[in-house]
């Protein structure tokens, strides 16, 4: 029955090739898409509720048993994430089919949607790090193809920076990943753990560490993440959707994993280092979300902000504090794709990405202007949405732990969200329409029922927090007593 388990990369990576046989008949790719990801939610809700009666899942590729050769596990954590993202993926495929235009999609734009869910997938399944590595390659090289689709110069300027980034963090990966083979001789996570558990962390282990949060820090866009508001500000709507609510969420998936199971022998100085780097990364998004007209770039800095505040729950690492950021993690994932697709859509009907030149748009999209209004709110952690219980539980870790720092900055970044957010609303939505009733764009359905869509599964998250509690504890459990992880994988 665990074989079930590969469903979620085995599905988009067929369908994905299948599509290509099918470039000229665009309604067959966007049904089969959007079938292919819809049965990944199916299976996805199945397997969580199995988790929760049978306990941690695992799959042995070849039926090789652990820690040798290639396996699948799946627990709360990550099958949360997996179907969070097919969630994601669906809508914004859905928003896709009425935006992103007959020459891209002729241009194998589903392909390679399907393909970079799979890899995110596989990211959030993968037991050993060397197919985590697989993984992270094949959802970039299939974000790659997204990023320039359509090859307009901004795309194709930004994509240069895109790609630079992403190889140089790949080589480090591949080198961070070498030296602890040198080291411990294994590569399979729970085994990985296990060794390090016996040995200790020595300083060398340490260091290595060090190496792995760059390389995911990068990913993720924690510090260093100065290519991250120009990448994701130039690709169409839907695309930088699904990469603003996708692509950082594995790279911060990564270090939660990394830094729970294997190494959090010397917390004083890698969860240190952890805490400051998402101090510096809350400085830096707030300043950048109020610097800046454009909408896409403040929604990007948003992202930014985002990624520095699940991490402080890392750095704090109580139980609280776990389970705050896994639950801020699942909001943001919906939340920001809900943010990319509403600000597309006001560019798109306004002509332009300056908020200075936009006015009166809830005369004409009352809708729109209040989705953006609610997601504004869930984003700044006003009750009872689903920002406010992550927020709360990341704050109580903070104080547990003593991090009064990034407690204070915390809070000050979420005052800078909310204002960098109702700059927008204000400017925008409210004050005199720059156009007439009669010349006004229409808005198709296509684009506000997904936007609509997401910001009731934001509500949805909040009121229904009762609900989703037992997963999001289940899942901070594994991650704060690795033994858990360990025993499913190497003992069962």
């Amino acid at each position: 029955m665990n074989n079930i388990l590969v469903l979620p990369v085995v599905i988009p990576v067929l369908a994905g090739i299948m599509l290509v046989f099918f470039r000229s008949h665009i309604q067959i790719q966007r049904w089969l898409s959007l079938a292919a990801i819809l049965s990944v939610t199916g299976i996805s809700i199945y397997i969580l509720n199995m988790i929760q009666n049978a306990g941690i899942i695992r799959l042995d590729f070849g039926n090789w048993q652990p820690p040798f050769g290639i396996l699948f596990v799946g627990d709360s954590f990550s099958l949360l994430l997996v179907l969070t993202t097919s969630l994601v993926a669906a809508i914004c495929l859905v928003y896709a089919f009425y935006s992103i235009g007959e020459q891209r999609e002729r241009m194998f734009f589903y392909p390679f949607v399907l393909l970079m869910v799979a890899g995110v997938n596989g990211s959030f399944l993968t037991g050993d790090l060397f197919n985590l590595y697989v993984c992270f390659e094949v959802m970039l090289l299939a974000s790659y193809a997204l990023i320039t689709l359509g090859g307009t110069k901004a795309q194709l300027k930004e994509s240069i920076k895109y790609v630079a980034i992403n190889v140089l963090s790949s080589w480090f990966f591949l080198v961070a990943i070498a030296y602890l083979y040198g080291t411990v001789g294994t590569l399979n996570m729970a085994h990985l753990s296990e060794r390090i558990a016996e040995a200790g962390q020595t300083p060398l282990l340490t260091v290595i560490s060090i190496l792995f949060l760059l390389v995911f820090g990068l990913k993720a866009g924690l510090l260093l993440y100065f290519w991250l508001p120009g990448s994701y500000s130039v690709p169409p709507t839907a695309v930088a959707a699904l990469f603003g609510g996708l692509l950082t969420k594995v790279g911060i998936y990564a270090m939660f994993r990394m830094f729970t199971l294997l190494f959090y022998h010397e917390p004083s100085i890698t969860h240190t280092i952890i805490g400051i780097m998402a101090g510096i990364t809350l400085i830096g998004g707030s300043f950048g979300a109020i610097a800046y007209r454009d909408i896409r770039q403040i929604v990007s800095f948003n992202v930014v902000i985002a990624v520095g505040f699940i991490l402080v729950g890392l750095a704090a690492a109580t139980p609280a504090a776990i389970e705050g950021s896994i639950y801020y993690l699942v909001h943001d994932m919906l939340v920001k794709a809900a943010l990319f697709l509403i600000a597309g859509s006001m560019a798109a009907l306004a002509g332009t990405t300056m908020i200075d030149r936009m006015s009166g748009l809830i005369r004409h999209y009352p809708i729109l202007g209040w989705s953006f209004f609610i997601i504004m709110l869930a984003l700044a952690g006003i009750p009872p949405l689903s920002g406010f219980m992550g927020k709360i539980l990341i704050g109580q870790g903070a104080i547990e732990s003593g991090s009064y720092i990034l407690l204070a900055l915390s809070l000050i970044s979420s005052i800078f969200v909310l204002y960098s957010l109702l700059r927008i609303f204000l400017n925008c939505f409210w004050g005199e329409s720059t156009t007439s009733e009669e010349d006004a764009a229409p808005l198709s359905k296509g684009w506000i029922i997904p936007c609509v869509l997401l910001t009731a599964a934001s509500i949805a998250l909040g009121f229904g927090a009762e609900y989703i509690s037992p997963y999001i504890a289940d899942a901070a459990a594994t991650l704060t007593n690795p033994y858990i992880y360990i025993d499913a994988v190497l003992n069962k």
